[in-house]
Parts: C-alpha cells; sequence; structure tokens
C-alpha cells in the first residue's frame, strides 16, 4: 500500500513515512532546528542590546550605546520558550510523562524525545512549520544586517522611575545576564516575560 503525501503538501511527490504524516526529509529537518534551537537562542542573549554587533573596535567603551536595548530579539526569545512550552504541554497530556524544566535546551529536548509521536499526529505540518519558523526567527534576530531594526533608549518599565534599561550579559544571579536600570531596578533572565508585559503596559498608558 502506497503511503500518504507528506501532510505539508511539498507538491512534488514526498510520501510520509510508515506510521507518519511527514516524510523523511521533513522529519530531519525538525529535528536538526531542534538540536539548533539551544545555542541559537543562547546567542542571541548577546544580541539583546545591538552594540555587541554594530560597535566599531575602536569606540570608547562606556559609550551611551550601551543604553539601547533590542526588543525584537527579546520577543523571538519569549515566543521560542512559548511555543517550546505549547508543543511540550501537548506530549504531557496525552502521553502522561512528566513535564520538562521550562528552558530551550530541556524543553527541545524533550520533544527531540517525543519527534515521532508528534509526527503521527494530525497537527505534524503545523508543528514542523513552528519549530524550522523559530530557528528562522532567531537566525534573523542575531543576522548583523537586521541588529538595530528596533533598538530604542528604553525608559525604565517601573511606575514613577526616571531610570534607563540597559542589558547586562554578565549579570545575573543565574550567570544568564540580565537587563538593568540606571536607577537600580533589574530583572533576571526568567523575568524578561514580565519585564516585556509591563513595558507593553507603559506603552499603552503613552497612547491611551
Amino acid at each position: 500500500m502506497n503511503a500518504d503525501p507528506c501532510s505539508r503538501n511539498h507538491g512534488h511527490g514526498r510520501r510520509a513515512g510508515t506510521g507518519s504524516l511527514l516524510c523523511a526529509e521533513c522529519l530531519g529537518q525538525v529535528e536538526r532546528a531542534l538540536r539548533a534551537l539551544p545555542g541559537l537562542h543562547q546567542e542571541s542573549l548577546h544580541h539583546v542590546s545591538p552594540v555587541s554587533r554594530r560597535t566599531n573596535p575602536t569606540k570608547v567603551s562606556g559609550s551611551a550605546r550601551r543604553d539601547y536595548l533590542n526588543t525584537a530579539v527579546l520577543d523571538t526569545r519569549l515566543n521560542i520558550v512559548e511555543t517550546l512550552g505549547s508543543w511540550s504541554e501537548i506530549v504531557v497530556e496525552q502521553l502522561e510523562v512528566p513535564a520538562p524544566a521550562h528552558s530551550v535546551p530541556q524543553l527541545a529536548r524533550f520533544l527531540s524525545r517525543h519527534l515521532e509521536w508528534l509526527a503521527a499526529q494530525p497537527p505534524a505540518a503545523d508543528f514542523a512549520d513552528e519549530i524550522e519558523g523559530l530557528v528562522a526567527e532567531l537566525r534573523g534576530a542575531i543576522d548583523p544586517e537586521r541588529g538595530g531594526l528596533d533598538a530604542l533608549v528604553r525608559k525604565c518599565a517601573m511606575d514613577d522611575c526616571d531610570g534607563t534599561m540597559r542589558p547586562s550579559l554578565n549579570g545575573g544571579v543565574t550567570g544568564g545576564g540580565s537587563i538593568e536600570c540606571s536607577a537600580g531596578h533589574s530583572w533576571e533572565m526568567h523575568e524578561w516575560l514580565n519585564l516585556r508585559r509591563l513595558m507593553e503596559q507603559q506603552r499603552k498608558g503613552v497612547t491611551a
């Protein structure tokens, strides 16, 4: 019996593997994407501040450009965690297996372990598209040609604070970097989602 076409609708005759809705090539691409995500996610940390990719090597240290914050990279990093977490929740609920830690390396490893099961489920094409899309997002975010598109000087997200936020790649209790305010406020890596929400609330308050 002939296998069904790959559910990603390539249009050039690729057939899904046995017990799968994806062809072997798509399955391999998703597997490679999941392996690449942790490294790309870590690398993107160094692009939270565009100064890391656009600074003239002779530039004097302590320049005001350190006050720039690339929110496009921050948004991309948050989207990675949320998307991987969402797919992992499906696996946990359906297979009744322990949930992984909510970090990109652990989530990507968890999804890799259950890749064959995911490839056999009705949303297999959506899963493949989203995982490959995450890799494309990260690579775009760390592309030096795109580094400053959404980089702006950011006022502190805390109410009644006149400080300015800037990335601190070496700071933080966990050693994973933080965002610091010149007036003393600080957010660790795991708090960046809350920080982004504060920034959005601040923006809405200004435009209201």
